[in-house]
């Protein structure tokens, strides 16, 4: 970072494009940030519509982008297995490079494995050997926290008896290394969110799918059994895809929300606007409502969605959209 700016200086001239990791600079120690004289830009694992793109289904990912539903409709079966396959395979490029060479699951899925691997033995160049122990135990321990009911981060399950403060600093190190994503909850569902959210209650994601899938071991059988892998882990693959395309296909910050009782409890919070947006996800074929309706005969929301394999439709407090259209929320 900190030779960039001799280039915005010296050389103005030149239009300087440079790639790199984050895991270098994520604790910031003995790092100065040239502000104002580099622009950063994102790179995220693909998500569902560039996935699309790449295996060349222009067709199906374009009616996304013009949010089509009537055409969008008619090709549902054909999105559910395109879907399907992003689900396994996830965004990671070399692992869906592999795909596309002859529908290379297994190919894939060891790639996904080696990458796995090449993350965790990154982890002991940039922190100190007992920080590297409490990445390893959080890392290793997100599959298991998502694969509960209630997918709030417990501690406890990490290590018995152990408290925030003994894993905050690993935690930070993942998420500003850009490995993991944290979903904060918030006490109240009013905008902004970011002035409600609960500093020590959150979920905690995966950059990437199919590395969720590989490090739960997830079976290339799921993927062909009707719609099992949409309720496998108790839907967890399913909120992590979406969690994954709000970060990367929206302009929204994902929040949730939660009472003691789940009564209220929403996957998904996001801002439009004015408006706090209650997002339920419904991996299941059963796609009653009840804590939706029960929060919106609460709150009031202006808009209320439920992403579902069924295809769009609007009712009257209600929108139902598509999974494999999340991009159009």
């Amino acid at each position: 970072f900190e030779s960039l700016k001799y280039f915005y200086e010296d050389a103005p001239e030149y239009h300087v494009i440079v790639a790199g990791s984050l895991l270098g600079v994520a604790l910031h120690e003995g790092i100065s940030y040239p502000v104002g004289k580099v622009t950063t830009l994102n790179l995220y694992p693909l998500n569902f519509r560039e996935f699309l793109y790449a295996v060349g289904e222009t067709g199906l990912a374009d009616a996304l982008k013009t949010k089509d539903y009537t055409l969008i409709d008619s090709f549902s079966e054909k999105y559910i297995y395109h879907l399907k396959n992003y689900m396994y395979v996830g965004g990671m490029p070399e692992a869906v490079n592999a795909f596309l060479n002859n529908s290379d699951y297994y190919t894939a899925r060891e790639i996904q494995k080696e990458i796995i691997l090449q993350y965790k033995g990154d982890f002991g160049k940039h922190i100190s050997a007992n920080e590297v122990v409490r990445v390893n135990m959080v890392w290793d321990g997100i599959p298991m926290q998502l694969a509960k009911e209630n997918k709030k981060f417990f501690f406890g399950q990490i290590k018995k008896g152990s408290r925030s403060s003994e894993f905050e600093k690993a935690i930070q190190w993942l998420v500003d290394s850009g490995l993991v994503y944290r979903v904060h909850k918030v006490n109240e569902p009013h905008v902004p969110l970011s002035a409600y959210k609960e500093l020590s209650f959150f979920k905690l994601f995966f950059l990437d799918i199919g590395l969720l899938g590989a490090m739960s071991e997830l079976d290339l059988h799921s993927i062909i059994e009707g719609n099992s892998l949409f309720v496998e882990f108790k839907g967890a693959l399913t909120e992590q895809y979406v969690l994954q395309q709000i970060i990367s296909d929206t302009e929204y910050s994902p929040y949730y929300y939660g009472t003691e009782s789940a009564t209220f409890e929403q996957d998904f919070l996001i801002q439009k606007g004015m408006d706090a947006v209650p997002i339920e996800v419904k991996a299941e074929t059963n796609i009653r409502s009840q804590s939706l309706k029960a929060y919106y005969d609460k709150f009031h929301p202006t808009t209320s969605i439920r992403l579902s394999l069924l295809n769009y439709k609007e009712q009257d407090w209600m929108v139902n959209i598509p999974l494999y259209a999340v991009c159009n929320m």
